[in-house]
């Protein structure tokens, strides 16, 4: 009786949504030759990051302190610079950065912040840049010790 009523559910899901799984789908990111095709873009026309320092240590912080930084880069690359997301693996990581596209030779800077509440120990937390750039993708990081206050 359980599998009647089970079939009997999985058949209802998969055919009460109603419409094609297809409609709304579009193909626009395939058919852009510079997503779908590397082989016919020259890389180096395109924007690159130049990092000063690609991973920043904060050292040793006390349980509860809030700390920032800033990473600097240079885009060395030959055409506008754009970063379209910053994601930090955490969310006690928050960047920030320019929405403006950064010219060629130009300088840009990501700041971040990291709220320490709640941690402890060695801490390593990326933050993931999304860029039009080859490959689209660039990571950077943070890391530090945590010490707990000892309770009285």
């Amino acid at each position: 009786m359980k599998k009647i009523i089970f079939s009997i559910t999985i058949l209802a899901l998969l055919t009460s949504c109603g419409g094609s799984a297809e409609e709304g789908l579009t193909t626009d990111i395939i058919d852009n030759p510079i997503t779908a095709d590397n082989t016919n873009v020259d890389e180096a026309q395109l924007p690159h990051f130049e990092f000063v320092e690609e991973v920043k240590d904060f050292g040793e912080i006390i349980q509860g302190e809030v700390v920032s930084t800033t990473f600097r880069f240079r885009n060395v690359g030959q055409t506008d610079l754009i970063i379209s997301s910053a994601t930090a693996s955490c969310g006690c990581t928050v960047p920030e950065w320019s929405k403006e596209p950064i010219k060629p030779g130009e300088e840009g800077k990501i700041d971040v912040r990291f709220d320490s509440n709640g941690k402890q120990g060695m801490q390593n937390k990326t933050i993931t840049l999304v860029a039009n750039t080859m490959p689209n993708t660039m990571v950077i990081a943070i890391k530090g010790t945590i010490l707990v206050p000892k309770s009285e």
